[in-house]
């Protein structure tokens, strides 16, 4: 009697660790606008090293080392990680770009297409069957980029290479056998390096802006540890809950930065862009439909098939 109460609770504490990642990731924007005459590649460099500083302590206090370990001990596996490294720090890169150059609503678009992104990946790379109402989502997308490429006259390279560098991770991420705390250390710490020598350079030919004033040296260590609090309000939200809650929860991110774009930073939005947030927001409703038929059908079968296999079977007579 009290187990549903307690899936109850287990549920509602995923939803709140749910919403918790998806709306930190959609205010990032205002985060990262306080960074005034920061470069983006210097933020970036700080997120890593002191994303990789937290994660350290973090892994230390949780005693979570075992899996580290293991994964630095195989050298010939760690190409994958080095892969997916590279593909989330060109990803935090390009998004530091965005908000500080004004484009948060091409950051919005390129978050709101990664779905999209994974089941095209997912078809050309992994084989995978796409279902129909899938596949139209899919081409959807691709005619709202060409309407935005046909009437501005330039294609939006943010969105494109910020949901394809993020769809192209997880599709290397699921090949690592790490969980989400460890991956994304073992991520940073390859990148460590190269963030110790950048920050080097900077301070060697007096670019650095670490020590400005104490505001933006807080500013700089503080955007290691919004990196890394989502991820872990995520996984919590994803031990909780049925994927199909979580890819619903997806959409608050970059629906908070388009609302973020359009009211706080005030950017223009042409007909053409409406038109293609409008083309994939249709897109996003009809693969978010079908994911959500199949897991259902799936579901279902999977319920008749332990019912049957439950079921008292009737010995037939032998016959005399």
């Amino acid at each position: 009697m009290t187990r549903q109460p307690t899936m109850d609770r287990e549920i509602s504490r995923g939803i709140a660790f749910g919403l918790a990642a998806y709306v930190s990731w959609g205010c990032f924007p205002l985060f990262f606008a306080l960074f005034q005459g920061v470069p983006a590649f210097e933020i970036l460099t700080h997120r890593v090293i002191w994303s990789c500083v937290f994660l350290a302590g973090l892994i230390t206090l949780m005693r979570r080392w075992q899996p580290i370990r293991q994964a630095l001990s195989e050298p010939r596996r760690l190409g994958r990680v080095l892969g997916c490294a590279l593909l989330i720090a060109t990803n935090w890169g390009l998004y530091i770009y965005a908000v500080e150059s004004h484009r948060v609503f091409q950051a919005s678009l390129g978050y709101f297409l990664t779905p999209l992104v994974n089941v095209a990946l997912g078809m050309l790379v992994l084989r995978e069957r796409m279902a129909m109402l899938q596949g139209i989502a899919v081409a959807i997308a691709g005619v709202a980029i060409a309407i935005q490429l046909m009437t501005l006259g330039e294609l939006p390279w943010i969105s494109l290479v910020l949901a394809f560098s993020f769809g192209t991770y997880g599709l290397l991420r699921k090949q690592v056998p790490l969980d989400g705390l460890s991956g994304l250390f073992v991520e940073t710490l390859l990148l460590l390096p190269f963030g110790l020598m950048t920050l080097s350079w900077l301070s060697a030919v007096d670019e650095s802006h670490f020590h400005d004033t104490p505001r933006t040296t807080a500013l700089l260590i503080a955007s290691g540890i919004i990196t890394a609090l989502p991820l872990l309000a995520f996984a919590g939200a994803a031990r909780r809950l049925k994927l199909a809650t979580l890819g619903f929860l997806m959409y608050l991110n970059p629906s908070i930065q388009f609302f973020l774009a359009l009211l706080v930073f005030q950017e223009p939005l042409a007909p053409s862009q409406l038109a293609t947030f409008l083309l994939i927001w249709t897109g996003l409703a009809l693969y978010s439909w079908s994911a959500w038929h199949d897991r259902s059908r799936s579901e279902i079968s999977s319920r008749r098939g332990a019912t049957s296999s439950t079921k008292p079977r009737r010995h037939r007579q032998a016959d005399p």
